[in-house]
């Protein structure tokens, strides 16, 4: 006959057993594998050599330093093509220049001291013919200050008396800021080109309208 411990499945005979050497193999401590452990070992060693002409502050030198406020201005505004033309009309307008200079959203004109009247009229009306153009479109103000000195100086030597200045309306620019129509009365009034420019005035419609200015140069 069976003895009363055998009536169980064999299946669970050495259940005890599995039991307690899971238990024991739980408790034994983990160790990392040894790749990773090598890794780290040699990532601190290195992170040691790179430090080690490191000379630590003093106690008494140490500073916290803030980061910069969100409202933290700097002490010069950055440069503004539209402040610095107004700035140079002003001037114009002041008589700081040598032109004197009458100057509108639409319309600008400008002559020397002591121009004659009636040789401003005939500019206003677009009575001398025009002897050659320059176009400024798609010209940065720089460009387009070299551009007209360029134009002016070689059509004076050509014997050339009124010229035209197609500016545009600075309908593109940012703000639609008419940047190069703005700057054209500062142009005029320095430099070589001052020398040879008696007056300038807003074109006639047909070549222009206050897209383009007339300009009389003196003769040679």
């Amino acid at each position: 006959m069976k003895k009363d411990n055998d009536i169980f499945n064999p299946v669970f005979k050495d259940l005890h057993q599995k039991i307690k050497k899971s238990r024991e193999s739980a408790q034994e401590p983990r160790h990392e594998p040894l790749e990773k452990k090598n890794a780290k070992d040699m990532e601190h060693s290195l992170f040691q050599e790179e430090m080690s002409n490191v000379i630590p502050l003093p106690k008494d030198k140490e500073k916290i330093v803030k980061a910069p406020g969100a409202n933290l201005r700097p002490t010069h505004p950055a440069p503004d093509d539209k402040r610095e033309v107004m700035a140079h009309l002003r001037g114009l307008i002041k008589g700081d220049y040598e032109l004197d200079i009458s100057f509108s959203d639409e319309y600008m004109a400008g002559s020397v001291k002591g121009l004659d009247r009636k040789i401003m009229k005939r500019l206003k009306r677009g009575e001398f013919p025009v002897k050659d153009h320059v176009d400024l479109h798609g010209l940065t103000k720089p460009e387009a200050e070299a551009r007209v000195k360029e134009f002016l100086v070689q059509s004076h030597k050509m014997g050339h008396r009124c010229v035209l200045i197609v500016h545009g309306r600075g309908l593109n620019s940012p703000d639609s800021f008419p940047v190069l129509k703005e700057g054209l009365p500062v142009w005029l009034n320095r430099g070589p080109v001052k020398k040879i420019v008696l007056a300038f005035s807003t074109a006639r419609p047909y070549d222009g309208g206050t897209g383009a200015i007339y300009v009389l140069l003196r003769k040679r």
